[in-house]
């Protein structure tokens, strides 16, 4: 099939990869416009789009996908089918209507669980065991398409979102190089998604991430993975913010105030609202990322010091 493939962070380049190595033919990218990133703030493509560039694809980088020049460009194209990965951005009922198979996104939860932007996050967050990924016919509606297939994954106790999905993505592309050759060969046919079972994974922002440490530590555990890599977990200490990397489950240890830092010879412990923690690296504002260890023993701790 004529494919055009739209996606925008890293998360979708195994996708993209994975069809270029198929027998179906990749005419064009669209991805999001180039933003700005980093501390010069320089403006600069996007992983999809700098990736397509390379491989000396057609680029295209509509501001929203209902501009005429877009869907002009789309129609010239002609494309059969338009898979999708982490595009980013809403599709209008006028740029669904071109490629002859629609388009087809790969979302990374078992639908109808999990619809929305951050899936893998809320999953991970919600204490779930296990989750997956869907190829599915998007509607105008968010993530409500029926569904062409599914894969699953188990959630590992130490999985951050940065290592879920990282399998998920290069398992996700194989179902969506699958649904292609599905829909090419007219053997595939989506089912409609069941009707109970619905959540929705809204997007996790910088304050969601902050712990509260007066929280049981299991969902401290839980928000801080959720969150790594990004939007990345935090807390306060004497007014200035520390980023926060995965910690560890310490049940065995004596119970401490919330908040409460208590530094062990291997190990810097915090308090919780059922039993501490122990913190992993952690970066305090403006310097390096450090293990705890050493973050504390460069610190002058009195009794009234804590997280907060």
């Amino acid at each position: 099939m004529r494919l055009v493939f739209a996606g925008t962070p890293e998360t979708a380049l195994p996708s993209l990869r994975a069809l270029l190595e198929s027998s179906h033919e990749v005419a064009a990218v669209v991805t999001r416009p180039d933003g700005r990133s980093g501390r010069g703030r320089r403006l600069s493509a996007s992983p999809v789009g700098a990736f397509a560039a390379e491989a000396g694809l057609e680029v295209l980088k509509p501001a929203k996908a209902r501009d005429p020049e877009f869907l002009d460009r789309l129609r010239e194209i002609a494309p059969d089918c338009c898979p999708v990965v982490a595009y980013g951005a809403l599709l209008p009922r006028a740029a669904l209507d071109i490629p002859r198979h629609g388009w087809v996104n790969l979302h990374f939860s078992l639908l109808p669980a999990w619809r929305g932007a951050a899936p893998v996050q809320r999953a991970i967050l919600h204490g779930d065991d296990m989750t997956g990924a869907a190829t599915f016919q998007i509607e105008e509606d968010l993530d409500t398409g029926p569904v062409y297939g599914v894969l699953t994954e188990p959630i590992r106790p130490d999985d951050t979102t940065g290592d879920l999905l990282g399998r998920l993505a290069v398992a996700g592309a194989a179902l969506l190089r699958d649904t292609m050759d599905g829909i090419e060969e007219g053997v595939l046919e989506p089912r409609p998604q069941p009707t109970e079972g619905v959540s929705h994974a809204a997007k996790l922002t910088p304050e969601d991430a902050r712990v509260e440490w007066n929280s049981p530590a299991l969902h401290i555990d839980r928000l801080v993975r959720a969150c790594t890599p990004a939007p990345g977990a935090w807390t306060n200490f004497r007014d200035m913010r520390v980023k926060l990397g995965p910690v560890r489950l310490r049940p065995d240890a004596e119970k401490l105030s919330p908040g409460e830092l208590r530094p062990r010879k291997n190990e810097v412990l915090v308090g919780t609202a059922t039993h501490p923690v122990a913190l992993g690296e952690v970066q305090p504002q403006g310097k390096r990322r450090m293990g705890a260890a050493d973050w504390v023993r460069g610190l002058d701790l009195t009794g009234k010091d804590a997280l907060h």
